[in-house]
């Protein structure tokens, strides 16, 4: 039996996606409907449905971070569930599903559209099993995925943000003024970001989605959803089976670990 999540923050909407689905695909069985990006992601990684349907705009978290968070923490034995992306937005629309894994509905759903989605589903799903067939999925919800991710910023941002110059990390009454070319990498912990030099540890209030409009993306490179490194600051990236890319520093005696969503800023050239 084929098994989908609905993560969907009005319940109105919720309900209708619901009502469509059970005349246009009878046999699917809705495990979970949800509210926000957070448990969309959480109920996903417990659940493992075939399909995901994601509102892109949801409070917290949205549908494109939800799915970020579901590629990211997936198993590494089991193929990525189909994502479909619901908006009420077209800009997203015009990123070009065509030759993906997934699909997307724009808000309210035509029955008509919805319809063609659920055949492009049921087609992804009884795909002959080769050998590479899950990995190729995998590859091509990746592609799709950071694809959107990288549109969201230009989508979301202020027109102009200027770029840090300086870290004021505050200690107690201290703060500690730090140069932005001597941070090695930013990560995200709970409400804070963790910034790293290579000689000390700062925490400093703020998020990633606010960080890295203010950031160089030639020089820092976003390889986690909780984790940018300075580009120059990465000694070695290694590949491993599961996909993901197990990085040294030069300066810092840690390794970090690129998600499979960013596996691909580490090619030889």
């Amino acid at each position: 039996m084929t098994t989908a999540l609905i993560a969907e923050d009005e319940p109105l909407l919720a309900a209708g996606l619901r009502a469509e689905l059970a005349r246009a695909w009878p046999e699917l069985q809705i495990v979970a409907t949800v509210g926000d990006g957070l448990a969309a992601a959480a109920q996903c990684l417990a659940l493992r449905p075939d399909v995901c349907f994601l509102d892109i705009r949801m409070p917290g978290q949205s549908g494109l971070e939800a799915a970020q968070a579901i590629a990211e923490d997936w198993p590494d034995d089991a193929t990525l569930p189909l994502l479909v992306f619901v908006t009420a937005y077209d800009q997203y629309a015009l990123h070009a599903f065509d030759a993906q894994a997934a699909d997307y509905l724009v808000k309210p759903v035509d029955a008509a559209r919805l319809n063609a989605c659920v055949r492009r589903l049921k087609a992804r799903l009884a795909a002959p099993p080769a050998a590479d067939a899950g990995a190729a999925v995998a590859q091509a919800n990746l592609a799709q995925l950071r694809s959107l991710l990288a549109a969201l910023p230009a989508a979301e941002a202020p027109a102009a943000m200027p770029r840090l110059a300086v870290i004021q990390a505050g200690v107690g009454a201290l703060v500690h003024l730090v140069p932005i070319e001597s941070v090695l990498y930013f990560e995200a912990a709970d409400k804070y970001l963790r910034v790293l030099t290579a000689q000390r540890e700062y925490l400093i209030r703020m998020s990633l989605r606010e960080l890295l409009p203010q950031l160089d993306p030639q020089q820092f490179w976003q390889v986690h959803r909780s984790l940018v490194v300075r580009a120059s600051a990465i000694a070695t990236a290694q590949r491993d089976e599961s996909g993901k890319v197990q990085l040294t520093l030069r300066d810092r005696p840690e390794r970090l670990v690129a998600s499979r969503l960013y596996a691909h800023l580490f090619k030889p050239m």
